[in-house]
């Protein structure tokens, strides 16, 4: 940029005008320049600095909580894969699916329910012999059997019927 259009007094309006389409015109006739965008400084680095290295003890200070966590985490964490290998499992033995495996699971649940129901019958039939029900009536017996029904409406309604026996 020159210094020799640069004056201590104000420019009049014509003035201003020239020197502002100068400029104008000047920025776009100009090539742009091209600037470096990184720098790489190959210089070594130092193996260390002034300072002295310190020693630096590694003790690690776990509080309890951290810790409970830690453990609960990795056993719910066990614990739900053995569950999940669990429920694989059975998924796999559903998917192979054959009449002899539906007769190994399904057998021993019925004989369990068969001698269940034998010994109910049984403990039924006991009670009943050892047991005598006589039903004695004296007096007037009197049976009324009416049955009312009433319907609501024309087309559509609503029917209410009442038995009394």
């Amino acid at each position: 940029m020159s210094t020799e259009n640069i004056d201590s007094r104000p420019l009049s309006e014509s003035e201003a005008e020239a020197e502002a389409r100068r400029i104008i015109e000047g920025l776009w006739k100009s090539e742009p320049v091209a600037t470096s965008t990184s720098f790489r400084d190959a210089t070594p680095n130092p193996p260390y600095g002034t300072t002295p290295p310190v020693h630096q003890d590694d003790r690690r200070i776990v509080p309890a909580w951290a810790a409970g966590v830690a453990v609960a985490s990795i056993g719910v964490g066990a614990g739900i894969t053995g569950i999940g290998c669990g429920i694989w499992l059975a998924c796999q033995g559903f998917a192979a699916v054959t009449l002899t495996s539906v007769l190994f699971v399904t057998l021993p649940i019925a004989a369990v329910a068969t001698v269940v129901v034998a010994v109910g019958s049984a403990i039924r039939g006991v009670k009943a012999a050892n047991s005598e029900t006589h039903h004695h009536y004296s007096g007037p017996v009197h049976q009324e059997h009416s049955t009312q029904v009433t319907n609501h409406g024309k087309w559509f309604g609503r029917s209410n019927t009442t038995v009394n026996h």
